[in-house]
């Protein structure tokens, strides 16, 4: 039987915290299509970025099985995984995670070894990445000399360079100012408009109403809620 592009079906991720067994994501069937700008939210310690990193196969679940088109990731071997996060994925997290002795160029062509971009296309594909988001005369600029969303665009340049299937953004506008916030969640809405998949992980159901399509509340792990947004419903 055909599956969502994206999906789930009662995964569990569990793990042992001294004495305590913690139910990260508990039985959480949920399906994504393309073009979705999906919102998980929920409290801390709710599970959504755990959520993320197992539809990311940066972890695998206790049971229970993830789907991408059609291929469930337990019968991916570890090379498979790594091509999967290589070509079919981007990650934005709210920390930017940039290479401090690497200017904002070097760190957006970081993206590009591990998925055989020759050498020549690196720079070229980097430079054209940091101008679209509309920061390239910062190119040369170490991470420490650029401002918070200055950081966060690299950053998503960084995850855009390889022109992903899905971009996951875990909390991107935590550590950001309020104009830098509505700033990267303009720049979020206009790729998803393009037809980027976009996954991202906030606490703040305001900004999830302004973008997503669809919005999973979590709680305990579970998936409490689901909304769509009334300007999806036909």
């Amino acid at each position: 039987m055909s599956k969502s592009w994206l999906c789930t079906e009662k995964v569990c991720r569990f793990y042992k915290r001294k004495n305590s067994l913690v139910q990260a994501v508990d039985t959480v069937s949920l399906a994504i299509n393309r073009g979705d700008f999906i919102s998980l939210v929920g409290s801390s310690g709710s599970g959504k970025s755990t959520m993320l990193n197992l539809l990311a196969g940066l972890d695998r679940p206790t049971s229970g099985e993830i789907f991408f088109e059609n291929k469930p990731f337990s019968l991916m071997n570890s090379r498979e995984l790594s091509l999967y996060r290589a070509n079919n994925i981007g990650m934005v997290f709210q920390s930017f995670n940039l290479v401090p002795h690497m200017n904002a160029q070097m760190n957006v062509e970081l993206a590009l070894y591990f998925n055989s971009t020759p050498r020549e296309k690196r720079e070229s594909l980097s430079l054209d990445m940091l101008s679209r988001l509309g920061i390239a005369e910062r190119a040369d600029h170490l991470p420490a000399d650029l401002s918070g969303g200055e950081q966060q665009r690299v950053a998503i340049a960084r995850a855009l360079v390889k022109s992903p299937d899905i971009l996951f953004a875990d909390e991107p506008t935590g550590n950001l100012d309020e104009q830098n916030s509505n700033d990267i969640m303009a720049l979020l809405s206009d790729l998803n408009k393009n037809g980027l998949t976009i996954i991202m992980v906030t606490h703040d159901l305001t900004i999830a109403g302004n973008v997503s399509n669809k919005i999973l509340k979590m709680h305990y792990g579970h998936i409490v809620d689901q909304e769509r947004e009334q300007n999806d419903i036909s």
